[in-house]
């Protein structure tokens, strides 16, 4: 189970979040993002025999990495909904709330989940795989305009039109419902220099849109700040600019836009204090031992 654990998964800045949350043994916590279990079992080797964790993940294959502890409960949804769970459960406050906003490399390594353009397979993304629209539904049904917008707003893209103008001409000659599919009609648009880069954005778009990320995150982001208790600690790890922005928007400002609201003496209102000024990034050993936590920032706020 241990091996398994460890291959769906390596936690991204695990003792730096962890530390950030400044654990209380008798606390109430919440790892919104259960993934491999990394995170969520260092929060528990802190806890105290009355503390609580509760961990959330809408894909079926992290209950595998349930802990078996009486302290977790597992909850299997979006961590949008992370308001009406608290209330579910009968909790008003909490302690610390954890987020780690990656893919799993589990989700990359897995050809049937469609997240990767290493592999063939179907155009899917869904981190939910009960429910919800498809990546293939996306580039079929889409508009041009609104497939256009998914890749400028979602993956910077500046070809975004072009991308959704050769997809729009080829899905009129034939569904476009695999990976290898999709390739063959967006790799053109990119140098072989660039390949990899650009095409990762364009997947990153896709994989957004399926998920409706940045809606879940603005959600579970405000809900959190309801549910913090003065001195509460939030730790996010974000992956790309699009949720770095958001999370900094929301302590800077105590929303996700950044608009500023000032007291009477222009004082910024915000319900947080940023503990770490300057966003923390793995070191060279991480990034050596695991690629993918490159893109990966930290940041934590204390609820004031």
């Amino acid at each position: 189970m241990t091996k398994d654990i460890q291959t769906y998964h390596i936690p991204v800045l695990l003792k730096p979040a962890v530390d950030g949350l400044d654990i209380r043994p008798e606390g109430t916590y919440v790892d919104t993002t259960l993934g491999g279990g990394g995170h969520t079992r260092e929060i528990l080797s802190r806890l105290g025999p009355q503390g609580r964790l509760l961990g959330f993940d809408q894909d079926e294959d992290a209950e595998r990495n349930i802990p078996d502890d009486p302290r977790f409960t597992f909850v299997r949804s979006n961590f949008r909904f992370l308001h009406n769970f608290l209330r579910y459960h009968g909790i008003s406050q909490i302690d610390g709330l954890l987020a780690d906003l990656g893919v799993s490399s589990h989700h990359f390594d897995d050809s049937e989940r469609g997240f990767s353009f290493r592999f063939d397979g179907a155009l899917d993304m869904r981190m939910n795989k009960r429910a919800g629209q498809t990546a293939a539904d996306i580039v079929n049904t889409y508009s041009e305009e609104r497939l256009a917008n998914v890749f400028y707003l979602y993956g910077e893209l500046k070809n975004s039109r072009k991308l959704a103008a050769a997809l729009v001409k080829a899905r009129a000659a034939a569904p476009i419902n695999t990976i290898g599919a999709f390739l063959d009609i967006v790799k053109p648009f990119f140098g072989r220099e660039r390949e990899k880069k650009e095409m990762a954005r364009v997947f990153q778009a896709l994989r957004i849109e399926v998920n409706q990320e940045m809606e879940a995150l603005k959600e579970m982001l405000y809900a959190a700040t309801d549910a913090l208790r003065p001195g509460g600690r939030l730790a996010v790890i974000t992956y790309h600019s699009l949720e770095d922005r958001m999370v900094k928007n929301l302590i800077k400002t105590g929303n996700v836009e950044g608009k500023m609201e000032k007291d009477f003496f222009g004082n910024t209102q915000t319900p947080f204090r940023a503990v770490n000024n300057k966003v923390i990034v793995p070191d060279d050993d991480e990034t050596a031992r695991n690629p993918r936590s490159r893109s990966a920032k930290l940041r934590i706020a204390e609820k004031l």
